[in-house]
């Protein structure tokens, strides 16, 4: 009896401890298919106990996928973007991937830099934009798995050689994505460069709480807790100044729906053919950057940063892309919210500067924080 007794107290310790390691987080990951030039792209997933999943590629660092709960229980994938690989190979509105080495804009493709004037990829007319033609959207980072007891993850690698696509600069990079026991999706990035550079790294994913493929986000609910934004030239290149959006159709310090106000008279509305604008937060370390919600879904999503800005964009250019599952992506379908420098910082001496030097180390973090209400 005494053996029994001990036997069934090992078998029910055995049992807790398989049942714990079954809700714990857990990575997975697989090959996915090939580039062009024939190297392996890998797929990693990562899942927490409470069935949250995030989808990352080590091509261009694309978020594939987040599955998230809606308020009863109910999993949908919140990201744009593609089943297979082949569709992000070709040219595509970024769904998901690092923008880099400099996102947003940068004015006339060139600056100067410690007296020299540098030159980039002029890619949207006489423009830069999101790093080049061939940027780290484009690039196989090499890729190591993390865990610990609370969080999955994947810390990603590209080593950027000097003067691609213009910049100046040997820039080695790695950007950290984390999936965390509270429904938190982390990106960590971090640089180093040898020569004087300037470096601006985001993620362009876009979001729909309802799930891709539900329609617009017309009725999602923004908040953006600032009353001040870097107004633009008709190609959307910052003037350098800093303005009051109190008030305006551009204002979000309280919530609004993403569609009250996007067809309004006004001029950066115009500029844009909807919302395509840096909004400057206010504050230093990690702070809010934005709360999005959908009504329907009751999903929420709050997006926290260390980036001193975020360009709030609503898929004003998306035109029929074919998606996951047959689904077609149709204007305003999709929200991107990129945390962010100001876009052609590298021109504008009075923006906070993202000039890089050697012996410093580039740091940003940014959290999606998903919730249901």
């Amino acid at each position: 009896m005494r053996f029994s007794a001990l036997q069934a107290t090992f078998l029910t310790l055995m049992s807790i401890a398989s049942m714990s390691h079954a809700a714990g987080p857990s990575l997975e990951s697989a090959v996915w298919g090939k580039t062009a030039a024939g190297e392996e792209v890998k797929l990693f997933t990562l899942r927490n106990a409470n069935g949250m999943e995030a989808r990352i590629i080590n091509y261009g660092g694309i978020i594939v996928s987040v599955k998230v709960p809606d308020k009863n229980g109910q999993l949908a994938d919140v990201v744009l973007g593609f089943d297979t690989l082949e569709p992000y190979l070709g040219k595509h509105p970024h769904f998901g991937c690092i923008t880099g080495r400099y996102a947003n804009r940068i004015g006339g493709a060139k600056f100067t830099l410690e007296g020299q004037e540098v030159k980039v990829t002029a890619n949207s007319g006489k423009n830069h934009i999101h790093g080049g033609k061939e940027a780290f959207d484009k690039k196989l980072w090499s890729a190591k798995e993390l865990r610990s007891d609370d969080s999955v993850g994947v810390e990603l690698g590209y080593t950027s050689p000097d003067g691609e696509e213009g910049f100046p600069g040997t820039l080695k990079s790695t950007v950290t994505y984390k999936l965390t026991k509270d429904n938190a999706l982390e990106l960590h990035y971090a640089a180093t460069t040898d020569k004087t550079t300037v470096i601006n790294l985001t993620n362009h994913s876009y979001f729909n709480l309802a799930g891709e493929g539900s329609g617009d986000i017309l009725g999602h609910e923004l908040t953006i807790p600032t009353e001040q934004f870097t107004p633009t030239d008709d190609a959307l290149i910052p003037t350098g100044e800093i303005t009051s959006i109190k008030g305006t159709p551009l204002d979000f310090s309280t919530p609004h729906l993403i569609g009250e106000r996007i067809g309004a008279d006004f001029k950066p509305l115009v500029q844009g053919i909807g919302y395509d604008h840096n909004y400057v937060l206010s504050g230093s370390g990690l702070k809010l950057a934005a709360v999005v919600k959908d009504p329907k879904s009751g999903r929420v999503m709050t997006v926290k940063t260390t980036e001193p800005a975020v360009q709030l964009y609503t898929g004003n250019h998306l035109k029929g892309t074919s998606g996951k599952s047959g689904h077609v992506y149709l204007k305003r379908h999709g929200f991107c919210l990129e945390t962010q420098h100001y876009p052609d910082s590298p021109n504008q001496p009075a923006f906070p500067s993202t000039i890089l030097r050697p012996g410093e180390t580039y740091q940003s973090t940014t959290i999606y924080q998903f919730s249901a209400e």
